[in-house]
C-alpha cells in the first residue's frame, strides 16, 4: 500500500539536446511504495525521464526532489536509487551469488568504534562476509533464486537473468527501484509470467518502483499509477482504470487498449452523431461541436439486424477463448466488437449504451487516424484513398525487401498485411488545392479559422473523415478541394506486438 508521503517530485523538468526537447515541462509527484509506470511509444522521452531520476542525465532545467531534498545535480552513486536496465549488464565471469554480492563488497558502511582515547567515533568500513551473505541470500529468496547461487550466468534463462539483475539492485536496499523496459528481451510467455512476479516482488519489498515500457498490457497489469507520454509531454496521469475508462484525448484512448475512435458531432443535449446514427451519451457539449468519440469493443451490443441503433456487416470473426472478436463494417467505417455471443458472418445490428460512449474535445495538435489496416502492398486505406506508408518506422534500421516484407536488422521478416495501425499527420504536412484531381483525396472545406498568422482549415470527405491543416492561404467554406498527404509525412504506430507478424 503506497504511503501518502511523496518520495520523489519532478517539477517543470526539461531535457533538450540542442533544439530538440525530448522531455518538456515534466511535473509529477510519486508517493512512497507506489508502482508507477511511464508509458509511451518509442522516442517519447520516457527513458530519458528515468535516466534523469537515476542521475545518468542532468535536466536542462527544472528540479528533482527526493524526500524534499534537491538531487537534481547529484551523481547516481549518491542517490538511494538503483536501476534495472533492459540489457541486464551482469558479469558473465561471476556466478549468481557473486553478481548479487558485487556491490556490497565494494560498499562501506558506518561503524561505531573506539579510538585510542576510548572515545566512540564513526568509521567507514567494508561489510563483514557474514553480513554480505545474509543480505545476498535474502535478496535471492525474494526473487526465487535461492537454490541457484552457484550457477554461472551463461546457464540461466532470460527470466532468471532478469531476477539476478533485480536481486543485485534490491540487495542495496534502495528507496526507489528504476526499471527500464526490463522485460523487453523476454519472449511473450515469459514476459507475462514476469509481470506477475514483478508485481509480487513490489508487494514484498514495499519500495517505490518506477517502470518504463511501451507495452500497454504491462502498464495496465502491474501499475498503481500510469503516466502516458507523447513527444516528451505528459498526456495523462491516472490509475489503470482511470486511464482505460476515461482517456483525456484520442492519443491516450488509442494507445491504451483496443478502441473504436470516430469523428462525431454533438446533435443535441447529451446526444452525439457518428457512424451515420444518433446515440445518447453522458457528456454534454455545445450543439454542433465536433468531438472525438471512443467506444471500447466490449461496450458494443450486438443483436439481430434491425434490433439496434444501426446495422452493419460482420466481415471477420475470431474466437478468443472467453469471447468472440468481430470486425464489422458500417458503410466504409470499421468497428471492432467483443461479445460472448456467437454471431455468424453477415448482417448484424449494433447498439451502444450511453455509458459506453466516451466523448473528448477534438484534438487539433495533429491529425490522428487510429482505425487503419495495412494492405498487402504496404499501403493503408484512409477514406477513399490508399496511402503509401513507410513501415520501416516500426523497427529501427529495418528495410522492405523485394517481396514487400519488412526485414529487421537481425534478418527476421514480418508480413504486416492486415495489421492494425494508427496514422498521424502534422497540421503543416497536409496540402490542398482547388484542383480536385490534386492528391489522393477530395473533400469539402467545412471551416476556416484565422489563428493570428495562419488559417486552420478543416476538410471533410464524403464519409465524414476530417483533415485539419495549417495554411497561410485564405479558403472559403464549402469549397471542394483536392488533398495531398506525402508518404514521408505520415507517422505510423502499430497496435499490438510486431512479433505477431513474424514469418
Amino acid at each position: 500500500m503506497a504511503s501518502e508521503e511523496v518520495i520523489i517530485s519532478l517539477s517543470n523538468v526539461v531535457k533538450a539536446f540542442g533544439d530538440n526537447r525530448v522531455v518538456d515541462n515534466f511535473s509529477l509527484d510519486i508517493k512512497k511504495g507506489q508502482f508507477v509506470t511511464i508509458l509511451g511509444p518509442s522516442g517519447c522521452g520516457k527513458t530519458t525521464t528515468l535516466r534523469m531520476i537515476g542521475g545518468f542525465e542532468l535536466p536542462t532545467s527544472g528540479t528533482i526532489l527526493l524526500n524534499n531534498q534537491d538531487i537534481t545535480k547529484l551523481p547516481p552513486y549518491k542517490r538511494p536509487i538503483n536501476t534495472v536496465f533492459q540489457r541486464y549488464a551482469l558479469f558473465a565471469h561471476l556466478n549468481v551469488y557473486d553478481n548479487v554480492a558485487f556491490g556490497l563488497r565494494l560498499k562501506k558502511v558506518p561503524v561505531k568504534v573506539k579510538n585510542r582515547r576510548g572515545e566512540e567515533v564513526i568509521k567507514m568500513k567494508h561489510m563483514k562476509a557474514s553480513e554480505i551473505d545474509e543480505l545476498v541470500m535474502k535478496a535471492l529468496e525474494i526473487v526465487d533464486l535461492e537454490e541457484l547461487e552457484e550457477r554461472d550466468i551463461s546457464t540461466l534463462s532470460g527470466g532468471q537473468q532478469q531476477r539476478v539483475a533485480i536481486a543485485r539492485c534490491i540487495v542495496n536496499k534502495p528507496e526507489i527501484l528504476l526499471l527500464d523496459e526490463p522485460l523487453g528481451a523476454l519472449d511473450l510467455k515469459m514476459r507475462k509470467e514476469m509481470q506477475i512476479e514483478l508485481k509480487d516482488m513490489h508487494k514484498k519489498l514495499g519500495i517505490t518502483f518506477i517502470y518504463v515500457t511501451h507495452d500497454q498490457e504491462e502498464a495496465l497489469t502491474m501499475s498503481d499509477l500510469i503516466v502516458v507520454m507523447k513527444d516528451g509531454v505528459i498526456q495523462q496521469v491516472g490509475t489503470p482504470t482511470e486511464i482505460y475508462n476515461e482517456p483525456k484525448n484520442a492519443f491516450v484512448a488509442d494507445f491504451i487498449g483496443e478502441s473504436n475512435i470516430y469523428n462525431a458531432v454533438m446533435s443535441g443535449k447529451k446526444k452525439v452523431r457518428f457512424l451515420a446514427a444518433e446515440f445518447k451519451c453522458l457528456d454534454d457539449y455545445p450543439l454542433n461541436e465536433r468531438v472525438d468519440v471512443v467506444v471500447r469493443p466490449e461496450d458494443v451490443i450486438l443483436a439481430k439486424p434491425g434490433k439496434g441503433a444501426i446495422d452493419g456487416v460482420i466481415v471477420d470473426k475470431i474466437f478468443k477463448g472467453v469471447h468472440y472478436e468481430y470486425v464489422i463494417m458500417i458503410g466504409k467505417n470499421e468497428l471492432v466488437a467483443k461479445s460472448t455471443k456467437d454471431f455468424e458472418e453477415g448482417p448484424v445490428s449494433i447498439d451502444i449504451e450511453p455509458d459506453g460512449i466516451h466523448i473528448m474535445e477534438k484534438e487539433v495538435l495533429s491529425n490522428l487516424y487510429p482505425n487503419c489496416e495495412v494492405n498487402k502492398d504496404n499501403t493503408v486505406d484512409l477514406s477513399d484513398a490508399s496511402l503509401e506508408v513507410d513501415l520501416t518506422q516500426l523497427i529501427k534500421g529495418s528495410k522492405i525487401d523485394d517481396d514487400d516484407y519488412l526485414v529487421a536488422p537481425n534478418g527476421k521478416k514480418y508480413d504486416l498485411t492486415g495489421a492494425k495501425v494508427t496514422l498521424e499527420v502534422a497540421l503543416n504536412k497536409i496540402e490542398i488545392s482547388d484542383d480536385t484531381e490534386f492528391g489522393q483525396l477530395t473533400g469539402t472545406i467545412v471551416s476556416s479559422v484565422y489563428k493570428g498568422d495562419h488559417y486552420q482549415v478543416t476538410v471533410r470527405t464524403e464519409d465524414d473523415e476530417d483533415f485539419i491543416l495549417d495554411t497561410p492561404d485564405t479558403w472559403n467554406e464549402n469549397e471542394t478541394v483536392g488533398v495531398q498527404i506525402n508518404k514521408q509525412d505520415i507517422s505510423l504506430r502499430l497496435k499490438g506486438n510486431i512479433e505477431d507478424y513474424e514469418i
